[in-house]
This record gives structure tokens, C-alpha cells and sequence, in this order.
């Protein structure tokens, strides 16, 4: 069994993203025997889906986790649903900024997560770590790829799961604003990663919309 976890490259002028230190830290690491492997995309439009769908073909996992950055979050925040929407507040690394354009033209309105995303927060919570469903990835690349991703799975991949999750910035990376933000350290959210990974290899979603309810 293969997992693919993905992380984006630092963007907006930053140095770090804890999504790609994660996706990192995680790569090799085996969660109850399936073995990840972990994915860093660039922060552009459209090349980040070239590169996951790349490795998607490669690798043909059973369950795919997207993370990424969310710099004015203070938990881990599990999505529910993917919006077939570029709107970007700002460009991206390659300067691109689309305004109001699908992710895939002709494609559904959103796709949501196919990973038990009540059931993931409730075993974090068990942990002790701070976390929530989210009913937003935003219009950024998080979203991009989120949507992405789960057209991906739906037509060209069946069987396989996935969703995203948002992490919330490094201590270092919340430093410097001012005043400083919300943080989580990088251990902290590497443990949230693996537990939500091993409640979905192990939860199935039955009923209810977006991995809301369960058997």
C-alpha cells in the first residue's frame, strides 16, 4: 500500500512552509504498512497539478493527504470540499494570478474530500491537538490543488481516496509578523499528519456529505 503526502515550496516571499517540511520529515515513514511518500509542489498554478498528477501515475496510491500553509489558522484544519475556482489575492511564484477561472474547465461545481474528516479532528482531539473541519481551502493553489486532486482520483484513478489538510505557520515564520500570529511547532503537526492518516487508512466513509458520518 502507498500513501502520497504532499507539500507546497515556501511562497509569498517566505523561506519556510511547513507543509514541505513536513511532506519532508514524512517521506519513507510507513503508517500501519503503508509507506508514504512524500511530494513537495511548486506554488503555481497549473504546475503543481502537471507535478502531482505525475506522480499519482507513478505511484498509484491508495490514499492521498494534500497539506499546505495557512497563516491565519491556530489548529489543524481537515477540508471538507474543493471549488472549481482560481481567484488568487495574490500571484503566485511564478507570477501567475488568475481571477475567476476553473481549475478544470467543464469540470463540477466542487468535489468534496473522500477521506472521514469528522473522525480524523475527533482522533486529534483524542491527542490532544488542537483541530476542526474547515468548509473552505480558499482560491489560492491550497484549492488548486485540492480540486485537482480529487478530479484526478474521480477520472482517472478509482479507488483511491484523498483530501487536505491546513497546517498553521512555524514558530519562526509567526515571529516575525507583527504582532505575531498563531503557531504550531513542526513535531506537533508531523504527529497530527500520522494520526489523520492512520484514521483514514482505517475509517471508511459511508453516509452524510463530504466524510461527515461514518460506520
Amino acid at each position: 500500500m502507498k500513501i502520497l503526502l504532499t507539500g507546497f515550496e515556501p511562497f509569498g516571499g517566505d523561506r519556510l512552509n511547513p507543509s514541505q517540511a513536513l511532506s519532508e520529515a514524512l517521506h519513507g515513514q510507513r503508517v500501519d504498512g503503508a509507506e508514504i511518500t512524500g511530494l513537495v509542489l511548486p506554488c503555481v498554478f497549473d504546475d503543481a497539478l502537471a507535478t502531482l498528477h505525475q506522480a499519482l501515475d507513478a505511484h498509484r496510491p491508495l490514499l492521498v493527504l494534500a497539506v499546505g500553509q495557512a497563516g491565519s489558522r491556530a489548529d489543524l484544519t481537515v477540508e471538507r470540499v474543493a471549488i472549481n475556482v482560481n481567484d488568487a489575492r495574490i500571484p503566485d511564484n511564478a507570477g501567475r494570478q488568475p481571477i475567476d477561472t476553473p481549475v478544470v474547465p467543464g469540470g463540477p461545481a466542487a468535489y468534496f474530500s473522500t477521506l472521514p474528516i469528522k473522525a480524523i479532528v475527533a482522533e486529534l482531539h483524542a491527542a490532544g491537538l488542537p483541530a476542526s473541519v474547515s468548509q473552505t481551502a480558499g482560491t489560492f493553489v491550497c484549492n488548486h490543488v485540492f480540486y485537482g486532486l480529487m478530479h484526478a482520483l474521480a477520472t482517472r484513478h478509482p479507488g483511491a481516496r484523498g483530501g487536505f489538510m491546513h497546517v498553521p505557520l512555524l514558530p519562526a515564520q509567526a515571529a516575525r509578523l507583527a504582532p505575531p500570529t498563531a503557531s504550531m511547532a513542526l513535531e506537533t503537526m508531523r504527529q497530527g499528519v500520522q494520526i489523520a492518516l492512520q484514521t483514514a487508512l482505517r475509517e471508511r466513509v459511508d453516509r452524510g456529505v463530504g466524510g461527515g458520518a461514518l460506520d
